[in-house]
């Protein structure tokens, strides 16, 4: 299961951390520290979500 959420998180860690800085963008929030803070948010939250997906498509296999 390892591989499988390392290789979903290469995924969802980026569109995840994209959505936030594209959404702080559109508010017209210009700044590092805002950008950086969305980034950091959106990677946060693929975590838990990625171990849930992983561990369902590993239930679901066996």
């Amino acid at each position: 299961m390892t591989r499988l959420f390392i290789m979903l998180l290469s995924i969802s860690l980026t569109t995840l951390a994209g959505i936030g800085v594209t959404i702080v963008l559109a508010m017209g929030f210009y700044d590092t520290r805002a950008i950086l803070l969305a980034a950091a948010a959106g990677a946060i939250i693929a975590l838990p979500i990625t171990w849930y997906v992983a561990r369902t498509l590993k239930d679901g296999m066996d």
